[in-house]
């Protein structure tokens, strides 16, 4: 516990000691999105889409301008589903959070996934946790399942139950109950 208070209180003492401690560096809540680096960002953007009940962020408008603005070539999209979609990236949003309808960009809770040449080799750092109920997440198991998904392991433990999941790439993750 004395370990954890040291550290916690060095991280305090960085703060600074300013009433208006302006725009970056304060209290406020930071905008966030979570980046998953994948070797098929179009697969795992549709696998979570599925998973989670969010949208596959539409792109198409957004790459068309940049496409016009010669900010992009005909190298750097492809087409998904019938729409224009960025090579090498995709995400996914709240279907109830507010989006930029310029950019197809959710300004709420996102996921990006993003290529990178090389594979998962080792355990995920940082997973998430989709709670389902008590009543339905063995059910949303065998539905992620039949989406890609891999059972790893199932935990009954300490009043909660989970199972632990691996998404078509490998990365882990757990349905709750």
């Amino acid at each position: 516990m004395a370990t954890v208070r040291a550290r916690v209180g060095r991280i305090a003492a960085h703060r600074p000691e300013t009433s208006s401690p302006g725009p970056i560096i304060g209290r406020m809540a930071v905008r966030f999105k979570i980046c998953v680096d994948s070797t098929d960002p179009h697969l795992l953007a549709n696998f979570w889409a599925e998973a989670m009940g969010y949208v596959v962020e539409d792109h198409s408008a957004f790459i068309e301008i940049l496409h016009r603005q010669g900010a992009i070539g005909e190298d750097d999209f492809i087409e998904v589903d019938g729409r224009k979609a960025f090579k090498t990236a995709a995400a996914i949003r709240d279907p109830d959070d507010p989006m930029d309808p310029q950019s197809g960009v959710g300004r709420g809770a996102r996921i990006l996934f993003q290529v990178v040449p090389e594979k998962k080799t080792v355990k995920n750092r940082l997973h998430l946790d989709l709670h389902y109920g008590a009543d339905c997440f063995e059910a949303a198991a065998a539905r992620l399942e039949d989406l890609g998904a891999t059972r790893l392991s199932a935990h009954d433990e300490q009043g909660s139950k989970w199972v632990v999941m691996a998404d078509p790439e490998g990365n882990e993750f757990c349905a709750h109950a």
